[in-house]
C-alpha cells in the first residue's frame, strides 16, 4: 500500500492525463487544499505526513469531484490567516494554523444526509511538529478513516461511505479497498494523483497509535 501510494505522488499530472476517458467517474470526498497568498492550492501530500508551519491555512472541501470542474473541491471561502487567527496571539513552542472546513453542498451530501449550512473556520494551536490530521483532530472530532487510512469525514460528516463513486461507467458505492489502482470501485490513479485525494500515506496510523496512547495532546 504504501509503494503505491509513494508512486501516486510521483505520478502527479502525468497519471492524470494517462487516465483513459471509459474509466472516467465521478467521486464524492473530502479533498484538501493548503492557503497561499490568498489563493487555494492543490497538493499530492496527506494530511498524516503534511506538517503546516506557524501561518498555515489549510482547506476542506467535500465535494463531488468532476472531470470537467476540477476547481469544485476548492473550499468557498478564501484562505485568510488574520481573519481567521488574528485574535490568537503567537506563543513560543507552538505554531498557529488556521483551518476553513467547507462541507459542500445539499447536491454534493450523499443520499439521506444534509450538510452544514456554513463554512467553519477554526484557529487551532499545536506543537511545532504537529500534521494537519492532528490539528483536526484537536479542532474538529470526530474524524473517521477508512482503508489505507483514507479520511472519510470530518467533525462527522458524513456519516457513511467513502470516496464513493456516483457517475461514469463504473458507478459503485464501495469504498476503495486499494486506493492505488481504481479497479474496485475507488479512485483512478489519475484522480487520486491529480486531484490530491486525502490519503495520510501512513502518517495517520501512527498518528492514531499516539493519541490512544495518550501521546498526543
Amino acid at each position: 500500500m504504501k509503494r503505491a501510494l509513494t508512486v501516486l505522488a510521483a505520478a502527479g499530472a502525468l497519471a492524470l492525463a494517462a487516465a483513459a476517458p471509459a474509466h472516467a467517474a465521478d467521486y464524492r470526498y473530502w479533498s484538501l487544499r493548503h492557503g497561499d497568498d490568498g489563493a487555494w492550492t492543490t497538493t499530492t501530500v496527506g494530511p498524516g505526513t503534511y506538517r503546516p508551519q506557524d501561518g498555515a491555512v489549510e482547506g476542506w472541501r467535500f465535494a463531488v469531484f468532476q472531470e470537467a470542474t476540477k476547481d469544485s473541491v476548492n473550499p468557498r471561502a478564501k484562505p485568510d490567516f488574520d481573519a481567521i487567527c488574528g485574535s490568537t496571539p503567537a506563543k513560543a513552542g507552538t505554531k498557529r494554523v488556521a483551518l476553513v472546513l467547507d462541507f459542500g453542498t445539499a447536491k454534493d451530501a450523499p443520499p439521506g444526509e444534509r450538510p452544514p449550512a456554513a463554512v467553519r473556520k477554526e484557529c487551532v494551536r499545536l506543537p511545532p511538529d504537529a500534521t494537519t490530521a492532528e490539528g483536526l483532530a484537536e479542532a474538529v472530532p470526530p474524524l473517521r478513516y477508512g482503508n489505507g487510512g483514507l479520511l472519510c469525514a470530518i467533525a462527522g460528516y458524513p456519516r457513511n461511505g467513502c470516496a464513493d463513486v456516483v457517475g461514469g461507467e463504473r458507478a459503485s458505492t464501495k469504498a476503495p479497498d486499494d486506493a492505488g489502482n481504481g479497479e474496485d470501485g475507488g479512485p483512478s490513479v489519475g484522480l487520486l494523483a491529480g486531484a490530491a485525494l486525502v490519503v495520510a500515506l501512513g502518517g495517520a496510523a501512527a498518528w492514531q497509535v499516539r493519541r490512544r496512547s495518550g501521546g498526543q495532546r
